[in-house]
């Protein structure tokens, strides 16, 4: 995996982890424009292919912290998956920013956005396999998104199709060989195919759920008990991010960092689409709202609240079993995100 380090002296770095989405933006800016090096942190950075092997580095200690899917990071910390080891979650990195694309296959003009649906599959489909979606994870927004998005119009999730987990970068290069029919998840991955012609979208995730929780800043809890100053300055340099992520004047910027290879390593035309104030979906183009939200006290702050989407989310679909609220609110630290609000207005 690439690596990147700040140069900040013989301390020992942060590993911080994250995979080569457009919502790692506060993390490769961050790194970029020496805010972490400004809040005196010494920061290398992993690239990992996906969600997996940010929740093993995590497990096994490699990793200090990551951009994470919040699921990996409650089944981490509350043990309803294999691997359980102490974790936190200080801040959340964004909203939205995911996207259901197709292959061109299903017809746009019969699915729309998503009503014929349930008409396509009686009518039209003549392969011999299910309907096949991916997603990144078992425990991830993008499979509460697309069961939800497919119980909406009527199709049952456990008959009427399969659903596949895949890492990001990987689901436009199966969706363009006919392995998959279609995918859930965030940018430039959705992109990657409508631009190239071979898929579209018919919904983005804020059309699905308005306003729900994206990726977190997941952190191990053996670092905060012995760096609690280091954790606080490292999601007080990812607010900073996270605000010139959200700040217009800095897009070209953002584009050209994300570009780069040691992050994305796409074309900025390719980036663009979804940080231009417009979408190409492959039928239209929309532009009603932002597509990334990256910066905000109703974005930024862990709350209850939007753990609970979480947890409601996987348990609607049948992952997850029943945990009490007191052991979310050890994971979602509100006072390690009020504490670093405060050092940011310092």
């Amino acid at each position: 995996m690439e690596s990147l380090y700040s140069d900040s002296g013989n301390q020992s770095p942060i590993r911080l982890g994250f995979v080569p989405l457009c919502d790692c933006a506060p993390i490769a800016v961050a790194m970029e424009t020496g805010i972490f090096e400004r809040h005196g942190l010494h920061v290398k950075l992993s690239k990992e292919l996906g969600w997996a092997s940010v929740r093993d580095k995590m497990y096994y200690g490699e990793l200090d912290a990551a951009q994470s899917i919040a699921g990996i990071a409650m089944a981490l910390g509350l043990g309803f998956s294999d691997l359980k080891s102490e974790v936190i979650v200080p801040m959340i990195l964004n909203l939205h920013g995911n996207a259901i694309t197709l292959s061109k296959e299903l017809s746009p003009a019969i699915i729309q956005s998503g009503e014929g649906l349930k008409t396509f599959l009686n009518h039209y489909w003549k392969k011999s396999r299910p309907l096949t979606f991916a997603t990144p994870h078992r425990y991830s927004s993008h499979h509460i998104l697309i069961h939800a998005w497919l119980r909406r119009h009527g199709l049952d999730t456990r008959q009427d199709v399969e659903i596949v987990f895949l890492p990001p970068p990987l689901m436009a290069k199966h969706l363009k060989a006919g392995h998959i029919d279609g995918y859930c998840v965030g940018e430039p991955w959705n992109s990657a195919a409508i631009l190239e012609g071979y898929g579209w979208s018919p919904v983005t995730s804020a059309d699905i759920s308005y306003g729900h929780p994206e990726k977190v800043l997941m952190v191990s809890g053996r670092f905060i008990r012995e760096h609690r100053d280091k954790t606080i300055a490292l999601v007080a340099s990812l607010l900073e991010a996270c605000k010139m992520c959200d700040d217009k004047s800095f897009q070209d910027d953002l584009i050209s960092i994300l570009s780069q290879k040691p992050y994305i390593g796409e074309s900025e035309e390719l980036l663009r689409n979804s940080f231009c104030g417009s979408f190409v979906t492959g039928k239209e183009t929309i532009s009603d709202s932002p597509f990334h939200l990256f910066y905000g006290e109703s974005v930024n702050r862990p709350t209850m609240e939007k753990a609970s989407w979480q947890l409601a989310g996987l348990r609607a679909i049948g992952v997850l079993p029943e945990i009490t609220a007191g052991s979310i609110s050890r994971i979602h630290r509100e006072d390690i995100f009020s504490a670093a609000q405060q050092l940011v207005h310092a």
